[in-house]
């Protein structure tokens, strides 16, 4: 009996000692910028698995952001609650690029800071230590690439792009028209190589899958000859029965290319989109891997270790030719 008094006092001792442990682990933060968008639940599955092969590790990974992406506000606040409570670095996807960079300004931090998926605006990159994410220029370059061989002779367009301050989509709305047009600094496309946008178009979803959606059908409805929309994003397909239905709408032209979707990202619900015949192109990030290699980035940046800047991971380009990673994810 007494010999099982000590085997619980010794487990109970264990676990008290394991809570403590964690208790005492020092915070690798990494806040996106909204927890419904399944796109960043990619990165939590990066962080947690790090956290699941470095056990032994004196850092946490910890994984947050507000509860809808539009909350911007709120996405800044989150920032600044952790930053006053004492994490040991923080890597931050800005939806508010301007407003974000403004509120680190104010705090200066003494902790490594660093960008991922999305990053400051030029001017602030001196703000932040490093940036881990996708060559979102280049990824619009991919698109207009897409675009480009499946529509030589050009066409009407529209874009669908996200927030109106999100550095990483303007980027790469930058890249795709630059490459489209053959030429630097377009904000517009009103012919050049064959290419223009069509009236009422960019389009900005703010991040949400279902006026992403509803913006669709209301500019397949009022241009019957369109060319072409090109999903800067995945918002429309991170719900894929609404994305099925507008699709629906449109299929015969789909089929003959006569209206032609590119869209950004290779989420599963993506993938099986491309694979029914209602993408022709899908241009990946890769999101768990910026979650992997976050907390090492910034455990070398708190180590005053060099890191490179930009940190680049890579894009999966999927089209009929060549269905690469979206032939079985």
């Amino acid at each position: 009996m007494k010999s099982k008094f000590i085997l619980i006092l010794a487990s109970a001792a264990a676990l008290m000692a394991g809570a403590a442990e964690a208790q005492n682990k020092k915070t690798l933060a990494i806040v996106v910028k909204g927890l419904d968008n399944p796109f960043f639940e990619q990165i939590n599955l990066g962080c947690q698995k790090w956290m699941s092969e470095n056990k032994d590790s004196e850092y946490e990974c910890l994984y947050t952001g507000p509860a809808s992406s539009t909350d911007e506000a709120g996405e800044v606040q989150i920032v600044d609650d952790l930053l006053t409570r004492g994490v040991a670095a923080i890597a931050i996807s800005p939806s508010n690029a301007p407003a974000m960079a403004n509120r680190i300004r104010q705090i200066n931090p003494s902790i490594p800071v660093m960008t991922i998926d999305a990053d400051f605006l030029e001017a602030d990159r001196g703000l932040r230590k490093t940036y881990l994410g996708t060559d979102n220029y280049l990824m619009g370059v991919k698109m207009a690439e897409q675009a480009m061989v499946l529509k030589p002779e050009g066409g009407s367009v529209c874009l669908q792009l996200g927030n109106v301050a999100a550095d990483n989509i303007n980027a790469r709305a930058a890249g795709f028209r630059d490459t489209i047009s053959g030429e630097k600094g377009v904000d517009r496309l009103n012919g050049q190589s064959g290419w223009s946008e069509v009236e009422g178009c960019p389009v900005y979803t703010n991040d949400q899958a279902d006026l992403a959606n509803q913006q669709m059908a209301d500019i397949f409805t009022a241009n019957a000859d369109l060319d072409a929309f090109i999903l800067i994003g995945g918002w429309a397909q991170f719900a894929p029965q609404a994305y099925a239905q507008v699709t629906d709408q449109v299929m015969d032209k789909l089929k003959s290319k006569d209206l032609i979707i590119i869209a950004g990202d290779t989420l599963p619900p993506q993938t099986q989109a491309f694979r029914d015949g209602r993408s022709h192109s899908q241009v990946g990030q890769r999101p768990f891997e910026m979650g992997y290699l976050a907390p090492d980035v910034m455990i070398k940046l708190i180590n005053g270790e060099t890191v490179d800047d930009p940190l680049f991971t890579g894009l999966d380009v999927c089209n009929e030719q060549d269905k690469g990673f979206c032939a079985n994810n």
